[in-house]
């Protein structure tokens, strides 16, 4: 069985910060439930009960989608090397784009790589560990840089149409907030 704690403490921080990718998790009411992993260094613990990662452009926009629809989310981080543990962080989380007043200070804290779109935010009301004994041993050999390059390759033009046609909307149809601000710039 797990525990369950009201917040981030630090032995979780540290085991956070030894972690080379992540996994987050949501879904709106209807409709499929996403999961996605997540590399580089984008993910930021602001407090014990709140974090942040920096989002980069991908094919889909699912978590933003569904933050927008109902605000879920997990992250999850397993230890692939080392003393086995897997740790949740469950929450309620929201999108901070470029052009929110808010994004300069939110983004003062990361490395604007090449391709980031948005920054998402969540308040967390569990941390939960669970033993991760069945989770075999990975070695890391380091990051990819294909998406970078792509987004570098792109340019600020190529890379805003490309998310109006890949990232305004889910799979099942719920608009992400660069959607909204889209549909707000044609009318």
């Amino acid at each position: 069985m797990g525990t369950a704690y009201p917040s981030i403490l630090p032995e979780h921080a540290e085991f956070i910060a030894r972690q080379k990718m992540f996994f987050v998790g949501t879904a709106a009411a209807e409709g499929h439930v996403n999961l996605s992993p997540k590399g580089h260094d984008v993910f930021r613990i602001l407090s014990p009960n709140q974090v942040a990662y920096l989002d980069l452009t991908g094919s889909g926009n699912e978590t933003s989608a569904h933050l927008s629809a109902a605000g879920r989310i997990t992250f999850m981080f397993v230890a692939f090397e080392g003393k086995p543990l897997i740790l949740r962080l469950y929450g309620k989380g929201r999108v901070i784009l470029p052009s929110s007043p808010e994004w300069d200070d939110a983004a003062m804290g990361f490395n604007l790589y090449p391709g980031y779109r948005q920054i998402i935010v969540a308040d967390i009301d569990i941390a939960k560990t669970s033993c991760g004994f069945s989770v075999p041993h990975y070695t890391y050999e380091g990051e990819r840089d294909l998406l970078l390059n792509w987004a570098v390759n792109q340019g600020d033009e190529k890379l805003k149409q490309y998310r109006a046609k890949k990232n305004a909307a889910s799979m099942d149809g719920y608009m992400t907030p660069i959607g909204e601000e889209l549909a707000a710039d044609e009318s």
